[in-house]
């Protein structure tokens, strides 16, 4: 009995209730809970768990929301998606091994900040405007900087006026980005296991956060919680390239 109220007392409760919340953002808006969570992460998982547990996460998040709106996905659109979704990790999984890891917060604030405000950025990415290509770089990218739902979430709100459609559906194609990734990480020989209480609070309130996120999607003002959730967004990518930065500064000297 001690031992489950160390467990409900500690870092698995505070990753639970947070997971919640973005995950609840996530199924109002549509994207920024993935931003919110893997920018909060870094604080309490080393960095060689960051990314991989962060994915699992997400495909319950994201898995659980397309299931809540389950009558509003397109379909049509999946197979291009994955096609395009394979190709891409088959690339970047081998980026990997180039990369040191202290420097991944550093890619995820620069990449947050890039997508919340730099219309260059955006333009860029809006030229790669079929599935094929936003799975090859969502699920690829996704490999180094953790959450890229705005590189799809762009083309779907082209496609499709109806925010529950563009919701569902960028939920289910986010569970298979981040499928594949858990796939690609188990596969290098990442152990979940390690993380196994962490992981089971953070599910349960991914999939808890969705629920609530969907039955609340209509009661808010979604322009005035997007100006918001950009503000916020980009104080953590901040916060994340700060602290990179002095930590090198300090190795430095």
């Amino acid at each position: 009995m001690s031992e489950l109220i160390a467990i409900f007392t500690s870092t698995e409760l505070v990753l639970g209730i947070i997971t919640f919340l973005t995950s609840v953002v996530a199924a109002i808006v549509g994207v920024g809970g993935g931003m919110i969570l893997i920018t909060i992460l870094p604080s309490f998982l080393p960095l060689n768990a960051l990314i991989p547990v962060h994915g699992l996460t997400q495909v319950s998040s994201n898995l659980s929301r397309a299931f809540f709106g389950y009558k509003d996905i397109q379909y049509k659109v999946i197979p291009k998606f994955l096609i395009g979704s394979i190709l891409g990790i088959a690339l970047f999984a081998g980026v990997l091994s180039f990369i040191s890891l202290s420097y991944v917060p550093l890619f995820i604030g620069v990449y947050i900040l890039l997508s919340l405000w730099s219309e260059k950025f955006n333009e860029k990415i809006k030229r790669y405007e079929n599935y094929y290509l936003a799975g090859f770089f969502q699920t690829g990218l996704s490999m180094v900087v953790g959450a890229t739902g705005p590189l799809t979430m762009t083309l779907l709100l082209k496609d499709y006026q109806d925010k529950d459609k563009v919701v569902a559906t960028g939920a289910i194609l986010m569970s298979l980005t981040h499928f594949l990734k858990v796939v690609v990480f188990i596969y290098f020989g990442f152990v979940f296991f390690d993380y196994i209480l962490i992981i089971v609070a953070m599910i349960f309130g991914a999939v808890f956060g969705s629920f609530v996120g969907t039955k609340s999607r209509n009661l808010i003002d979604g322009k005035k919680f997007t100006l918001i959730l950009k503000v916020l967004l980009s104080i953590l990518a901040i916060k994340l390239i700060i602290d990179i930065l002095l930590k090198n500064i300090y190795l430095l000297f």
